[in-house]
């Protein structure tokens, strides 16, 4: 039976493939159209925006979105757990109010085509080498500057067992939070792990179905000044872990 259902979910995710990759070449002359003037560049958000969305319909993933208050003004930090690749594809639908870039691992850059979307509008983090680290960091603030929102999974990759429980938070979005003085959006991703796990997982599990959200207040400016970096990285774990604990004692 498991061996039955790991070929369904097999299926379901080349099925999701199809269709991200069918967007993607369907989208792709408009994206670089798009991009290669300063003025019109970003407009390619909604470009991202719209492919989430058709994401969201084709591969039959409804959301709900759980309001813990008002939607906040950007621009602020979004920080969010990490238990699947649809997290980043839900997050441009889920929040499409304020333009945002991902500061993510610079291994994606190495996919064709993909490498193409992501350096054009996100920042890569090259986790290996501090030259290149560095000037990252000095391109997120340069962004921030310019207005965009940025996103990160603080976590820095899967968890790898006791899903969705996170693992330990590093500190690089709450050193920079505080260096910005920018407020967080804490975001909990509840079950996409159970949607579409990691494609290198190739029986685990994938299926359509609603996934859900939660949206927290924003950590204001004010408690972040009176917060140390390392403060604020716990205080931000505890805001995003809650939920999961709530839905998953037998995980804590």
């Amino acid at each position: 039976m498991r061996i039955f259902l790991g070929i369904l979910s097999l299926l379901w995710k080349v099925h999701i493939a199809i269709v991200f990759f069918f967007f993607a070449i369907l989208l792709f002359p408009f994206f670089l159209i798009i991009i290669q003037s300063p003025r019109t560049k970003n407009y390619s958000f909604y470009l991202f925006i719209f492919w989430s969305y058709m994401m969201r319909v084709f591969c039959l993933y409804p959301i709900k979105k759980i309001r813990h208050g008002e939607m906040p003004k950007g621009p602020y930090i979004i920080v969010a757990n990490h238990t699947s690749y649809l997290d980043i594809f839900f997050m441009y639908s889920i929040i499409p109010q304020h333009q945002f870039m991902f500061l993510g691992k610079s291994e994606i850059l190495g996919y064709p085509l993909v490498s193409t979307y992501f350096k054009s509008m996100n920042v890569p983090v090259y986790r290996n080498d501090k030259s290149k680290a560095g000037r990252a960091y000095l391109g997120a603030i340069k962004a921030y500057q310019q207005g965009f929102s940025l996103a990160i999974f603080p976590e820095g990759t899967f968890p790898e067992i006791d899903l969705p429980k996170m693992i330990a938070f590093k500190s690089g979005a709450f050193k920079l939070a505080k260096e910005l003085n920018a407020p967080i959006f804490p975001i909990t991703f509840m079950n996409n792990y159970k949607l579409f796990s990691d494609p290198l997982e190739w029986l685990g599990p994938a299926r359509p179905g609603l996934a859900v959200v939660h949206l927290h207040p924003l950590v204001t400016v004010d408690q972040i000044e009176s917060m140390t970096a390392e403060e604020l990285k716990a205080h931000c774990f505890q805001i995003i872990s809650k939920p999961l604990e709530e839905a998953h004692p037998e995980l804590y």
